[in-house]
């Protein structure tokens, strides 16, 4: 299979990997894959993992390979909290949960980071639609409890504030029952009392 035969045949993919490319020539060499490096024709992400060298990156593409190169996972923490405008800077690395070992990849593209959660907790995304594509993405009330699960340091009104959290789209935007029902499933009681003072702490922030 030649490059061009490649491309057009993965068109749809916005990362693919060998497997990806055996199921359409199972007799695919992988040196090309090599070759087409050298000639600045792909660039691998991680290992097994490829996109081609002129896509085109947003945050949507960086999330789809999120999604996929550390599976099963969902974009949480900071990135979500960015996401949805309630941390006013961008973000340094795509944060994602996973019930996988905590991990991080530092690709050409990115640094995507991955941080353990226990199975039970694996719960609370959205699917997002990009290019006909879901993006798992967790809901803007579970990246706040993701955050608080894994920054265990965040407990007096300093911590909150050091956050600089949008106070307006906190209150507008969660959904305090929803909240508070992802938070039973914790089963944490230090966590749920880390999350009801924030939560005073923003209403009279």
């Amino acid at each position: 299979m030649n490059y061009i035969k490649l491309k057009n045949s993965l068109k749809d993919y916005i990362i693919f990997s060998l497997n990806d490319i055996k199921m359409i020539d199972s007799s695919f060499y992988r040196r090309r894959l090599n070759e087409w490096q050298d000639k600045g024709y792909i660039k691998k992400i991680i290992r097994g993992y490829y996109v081609f060298s002129d896509l085109e990156i947003n945050e949507y593409v960086l999330f789809e390979i999120a999604n996929k190169i550390y599976n099963p996972s969902y974009i949480s923490s900071e990135m979500a909290l960015s996401y949805y405008h309630l941390i006013p800077e961008s973000i340094y690395g795509i944060t994602s949960v996973s019930t996988r070992r905590t991990y991080s990849f530092k690709t050409p593209i990115a640094e995507f980071i991955y941080k353990t959660i226990k199975p039970q907790l694996f719960f609370g995304y959205n699917l997002i639609k990009y290019n006909n594509k879901s993006i798992k993405i967790a809901s803007l009330e579970k990246a706040i409890l993701d955050y608080f699960y894994l920054h265990s340091n965040i407990k007096r009104e300093n911590d909150f504030a050091s956050l600089r959290l949008n106070k307006e789209i906190f209150l507008k935007e969660v959904d305090e029952e929803k909240l508070n029902k992802f938070l039973e499933r914790f089963a944490q009681k230090s966590l749920t009392k880390r999350i009801e003072s924030f939560g005073e702490f923003m209403k009279n922030a």
